[in-house]
Formats: C-alpha cells, sequence, structure tokens
C-alpha cells in the first residue's frame, strides 16, 4: 500500500516543541508502506524546518530523502492541469501543495494521506471517490 505525505507531520516529527510531534513521530515510525511526497510538498518542507528550527534545521530531512526514507514524484503535465482544473473547481483555496497530494493519491490508487490538514482533507474529495484516510487520526 501506499500513503501520501503532507508537510505537517515531516516538520512536527522534526519539531519537538510541535504540538504533533508525537503523533506525527508515532506514525512515521510506525507505517511500513510506501511513503510518497509530492515534489511541491518538499519545497515547503525545506521552507518550514528553517523557518522553525534556524539553519541546518533541514538537513535531516534531506538526508532522509537521499537515504530513500521517502519517495519524490514529480507531477506530470497532464496532472499540473489537473491541479488547475481542481484550484477553479474548489475556488482557489487549496494550493499547488494539497493539489499535488490529490492527484499524487489517484495516480497511485490510494487514499491514505499522511497529514494534519483536517481543515482541507475533510473537504476535497478523492478524484477516485470515496474520502480520504488521514493518518494518524483515522487509523484503527
Amino acid at each position: 500500500m501506499t500513503v501520501i505525505v503532507g508537510a505537517a507531520p515531516i516538520v512536527a516529527a522534526a519539531d519537538r516543541n510541535d504540538e504533533n510531534h508525537t503523533p506525527a513521530a508515532r506514525a512515521l515510525t510506525r507505517l511500513r508502506e510506501r511513503l510518497i511526497i509530492p515534489a511541491p510538498v518538499t519545497a515547503e518542507i525545506d521552507y518550514l524546518a528553517v523557518q522553525r528550527g534556524g539553519r541546518f534545521a533541514n538537513v535531516p530531512f534531506l538526508d532522509d530523502l537521499a537515504a530513500g526514507r521517502f519517495e519524490v514524484e514529480c507531477l506530470t503535465r497532464e496532472e499540473y492541469a489537473t491541479v488547475a482544473r481542481l484550484e477553479r473547481q474548489y475556488g482557489g483555496q487549496f494550493g499547488l501543495a494539497d493539489l499535488s497530494v490529490v492527484v499524487l493519491a489517484a495516480r497511485f490508487r490510494t487514499r491514505r494521506v499522511l497529514t494534519f490538514d483536517e481543515r482541507h482533507f475533510r473537504v476535497i474529495a478523492p478524484i477516485q471517490g470515496g474520502a480520504f484516510t488521514l493518518l494518524p487520526w483515522d487509523e484503527a
């Protein structure tokens, strides 16, 4: 199985002062599935890590990428067109990072998303139908 990963859990897992540090770190330790981060989300993680932790706070994430802990996937031209369509459809409330998660979830035929962004991912429907399973909150 595959999980598409958003920015907040990665940043929270690295920041012991984040209120979601424990659930983020626990989820990343427990998940054995393929973890895919959309390329636009990697830039968001890099930026947030440095903003919160200072210079070099992004290096552990970069090391994880280099070690293959996460797979990074770029969007195709057609998928960018889908992002643009969804952005118009939902009135511009999501943005590239969130919509890249939606599009890659469709590509990899999964509804499992590691995110703390319930406000967005409880509203937007997966392209393939149904509802997203938001980890770690929806774990049984």
